[in-house]
């Protein structure tokens, strides 16, 4: 179980695999947004929008500190937690969530005032992740999903649908201090 000074998802290590892990996440409620992007810009996009939630805008302006990570996804017309992690553009746009603290759900939380906003409990789920530093580019991204490919491979374990690509820290933090991961849904 993780112990970071920003509030994560917690979640188990199940095991360790060349390179990466698989974990098994615990449920948790997330305020999300689809922007059109492209992939390179829709965190940007998306990050106003829900900081302007998670910071007040809400009925009841309840304030919810930072949490991490913040996941962008592209999405097909449906609503999933995986997709492509390099896209232009998705079908459906990008699909961006922040993770709300511990102890809040999609029901107990205050509903958005923008309608671009929705809330949603993700259910417990199991992932392979590989952590790595670097710039947010769709090169590095794509480079740590192909090294979480071949381990996965290795390990015989089968994925299903598409990378989600979860950041930890800020934008103004150095690139070789970031916190980037790339999750992939275990078939169990």
């Amino acid at each position: 179980m993780p112990t970071h000074a920003t509030e994560e998802p917690l979640y188990q290590l199940v095991r360790a695999l060349e390179g990466a892990e698989v974990r098994q996440y615990a449920g948790y409620a997330v305020a999300e947004v689809v922007v059109s992007g492209p992939s390179s810009e829709a965190g940007s996009q998306a990050f106003p929008i829900l900081a302007g939630y998670i910071f007040g805008n809400n009925k009841g302006e309840r304030k919810f500190a930072m949490t991490a990570p913040v996941t962008q996804t592209a999405t097909p017309v449906k609503l999933e937690m995986t997709a492509p992690v390099t896209q232009t553009a998705a079908p459906g746009g990008f699909l961006v969530q922040f993770v709300l603290p511990k102890g809040v759900s999609a029901e107990s939380a205050p509903q958005p005032l923008d309608a671009r906003i929705q809330l949603r409990d993700v259910p417990p789920h199991r992932v392979a992740v590989i952590r790595y530093s670097g710039f947010w580019s769709e090169s590095n991204d794509t480079d740590h999903l192909n090294k979480l490919h071949t381990a996965l491979q290795a390990a015989g374990l089968a994925w299903e649908g598409l990378p989600v690509v979860a950041r930890y820290d800020a934008p103004f933090k150095p690139w070789f201090l970031r916190r980037n991961e790339i999750w992939l849904r275990l078939v169990q």
